[in-house]
């Protein structure tokens, strides 16, 4: 009598999940550009960039499932203003780190928010590097390491760090979430509501938005 009860459960049990998993509808291209609307997605977006942007999403989406904007020419901006091309090994330079806080400024920019940069200091010997620089009068650490295998990630990673702490400082609401590191890195620049549209509408795999700690933990792994 017990395994015939047991038994039953489990079949109502994936019934329910079945039933569930076909309730699940994905949303059309349309849709999703309007969930991106509704969610101010494209508020940082030139007008004349607007209809463009649009329709790169839609497409991105309807054939690739695929979360990512439309690439200027320079192959680190993009017209949504959101996404950002990184080559971790160019940051990780001394003379990137500014070249890439020049590009995010524009971002800054369109929100009102500030982004002073000064006080850029690097001391280096054959094993180590100390590379510190100020934003809005705060000091932060770009690198401070010995030299290893993992040097372009923890310059990404204190990148996309310091620039959420400046957002969080000046209330933003809204944050650079890492995609990808190396001479291809990204990341992307979302409210906390369009990251979550983004999390429940696209794959979860290794091309899309993480959170910074659950990001470094892939890494890591």
């Amino acid at each position: 009598m017990k395994k015939t009860i047991i038994s039953l459960f489990a079949i109502l049990l994936l019934g329910c999940n079945s039933k569930g998993q076909e309730n699940k509808v994905r949303l059309t291209g349309d849709q999703v550009i309007t969930e991106l609307e509704n969610l101010h997605f494209f508020g940082l977006t030139e007008k004349e960039d607007l209809e463009e942007s649009k329709a790169n999403f839609k497409d991105s989406y309807e054939r690739l499932h695929f979360f990512e904007g439309k690439e200027r020419d320079d192959s680190t901006t993009f017209t949504d203003n959101r996404f950002y091309s990184i080559d971790c090994e160019v940051l990780f330079e001394s003379e990137g780190l500014i070249e890439y806080l020049e590009i995010v400024r524009k971002a800054f920019d369109k929100l009102g928010l500030e982004l002073k940069v000064s006080d850029e200091f690097s001391k280096q010997n054959k094993k180590h590097w100390l590379h510190k620089i100020k934003l809005n009068g705060k000091e932060y650490i770009a690198y401070d390491n010995d030299f290893g295998m993992y040097d372009w990630d923890i310059s990404f990673v204190n990148f996309i760090r310091m620039l959420n702490d400046q957002l969080s400082m000046q209330n933003a609401g809204e944050k650079f979430y890492p995609i990808r590191s190396g001479n291809d890195g990204m990341m992307v620049l979302l409210t906390k509501e369009q990251f979550d549209f983004v999390r429940a509408n696209y794959p979860n795999d290794k091309d899309h938005p993480k959170e910074l700690s659950e990001w470094e933990n892939i890494r890591r792994n």
